[in-house]
C-alpha cells in the first residue's frame, strides 16, 4: 500500500520536511539490515486520538536494540513526546505510526560503532491486508520459507534485516494468487504469518505458538489472548501441527498493520465453514471495542494524544536527546 505523504517527520530529535528526511547511501542499516522499528496504530476515539499500547510498543523498540546492541539515544518518554507532537503537527486523528532506529553512516564492515539515528514518521493507513479482509477474512498459504531459526538470529526482535524472510514468504503467497503466507517454523510446526501472530479454534479451544516456535512476541497478540481469557475462553499456547490448520473450526490471525483478520481458507482447504466463526467475531468485536476506546475495561491500553500548544522554550525545533 502507499504512503501518504505528510508535512514532517521526526529524525534525529528534530522536526523536518517529508521529502527531507534522508540518510547517507552508505548508512550501516541500508547495508547490513543493523535497525529495529515498530508498527504502531493511533485510532480516533470519542475522547479523541489515541494511540493503542503506545508504552508497550516503545519497550519493544528498545528491546529489541538492546539485543542487537543498538544504543537508542533517545528515553521512551522522549519518542512518546515526540510522536504526540508528530501527530498534532500533522493534523493527524488516525494514523500508522513507524518509528525506526539504525546503525548510521560512518563505518561499514560487521563490527561497526556508527552512531545510531532514530526516526518517526506517521500517516493514513487502511487495514494491510484490505478493508474486506476483516469482514470476510483472507485466503492463505503456507510457505515452503521456514521462520529464521532462534539458532541463527533473534526472532523476538522486530529487526529491520529478519524482514527478508517475511518478504520471500509474502512475495511466494502473493504470486500464487493468496492474500498471506504463513511460515512454519525450523521444527516444521505453526510459527506466524509474514506480518501476524496466528491462531486457531479446535474444539472450543483457542490455540496459538509459543514463544519457543520463533514468533515476534506481537503486542496484539497478547491484547487479544487478554481478551479471550477475560470473556471466558480457554488460550493454550503450545505447538500447532501443520495439519491442525486444516482441521481447526476457526482461524484469525492479529497484528498492529493487519489489526484482527479471519483465515477463511489455508492451501485450498476451507476453514471451518469457510467464513469467520463465532468465536473469532466475537473477539473481533470486543478488540475493536478496545481499539476505539468503547471498552472502559482497556481504556488503559490508549495513550490519549491531548491537544496542546507548541512548548515555547523549544529552541530549532530541537527536542534533545537523553544521557
Amino acid at each position: 500500500m502507499n504512503m501518504e505523504r505528510q508535512e514532517l517527520i521526526w529524525q534525529n530529535g528534530e522536526f523536518v520536511a517529508w521529502e527531507d528526511a534522508q540518510v547517507h547511501v552508505l548508512t550501516h542499516g541500508l547495508h547490513y539490515g543493523t535497525g529495529v522499528f515498530e508498527g504502531i496504530r493511533c485510532y480516533e476515539t470519542a475522547r479523541g486520538p489515541a494511540i493503542f499500547r503506545h508504552a508497550d510498543h516503545l519497550d519493544r523498540l528498545h528491546k529489541s536494540a538492546d539485543l542487537y546492541f543498538l544504543e537508542i539515544p533517545y528515553g521512551t518518554e522522549e519518542l512518546r513526546q515526540a510522536t504526540h507532537e508528530l501527530l498534532r503537527r500533522c493534523n493527524l486523528r488516525s494514523a500508522y505510526i513507524r518509528p525506526i532506529a539504525f546503525r548510521g553512516y560512518g563505518e561499514l564492515g560487521l563490527y561497526a560503532k556508527s552512531g545510531i539515528e532514530v526516526a518517526i514518521a506517521a500517516w493514513p493507513w487502511g487495514a494491510y491486508l484490505g478493508e474486506e479482509s476483516k469482514g470476510g477474512g483472507i485466503r492463505a498459504k503456507v510457505s515452503s520459507w521456514r521462520r529464521i531459526s532462534p539458532a541463527s538470529t533473534l526472532p523476538h526482535a522486530k529487526a529491520s534485516g529478519s524482514y527478508l524472510n517475511s518478504i520471500l514468504a509474502k512475495t511466494e503467497s502473493a504470486n500464487a494468487g493468496y492474500d498471506e503466507a504463513i511460515l512454519l517454523d525450523e521444527r516444521g510446526f505453526v510459527c506466524e504469518g509474514s506480518g501476524e501472530n496466528i491462531f486457531v479454534v479446535r474444539e472450543g479451544e483457542i490455540l496459538t505458538p509459543p514463544h519457543v516456535a520463533s514468533i515476534l512476541d506481537g503486542i496484539n497478540r497478547k491484547s487479544v489472548i487478554q481478551i479471550a481469557r477475560d470473556l471466558g475462553y480457554t488460550v493454550v499456547e503450545r505447538d500447532i501441527a501443520r495439519s491442525e490448520l486444516y482441521l481447526a473450526e476457526e482461524v484469525f490471525m492479529t497484528g498492529t498493520a493487519a489489526e484482527m483478520v479471519p483465515v477463511r481458507e489455508i492451501d485450498d482447504h476451507r476453514v471451518g465453514g469457510g467464513e469467520p466463526g463465532e468465536i473469532t467475531r466475537h473477539l473481533q468485536a470486543k478488540f475493536e471495542d478496545a481499539l476505539y476506546g468503547r471498552a472502559d475495561e482497556y481504556l488503559e491500553w490508549l495513550d490519549f494524544v491531548e491537544p496542546a500548544e507548541r512548548p515555547a522554550a523549544v529552541e530549532d525545533d530541537r527536542i534533545t536527546p537523553a544521557a
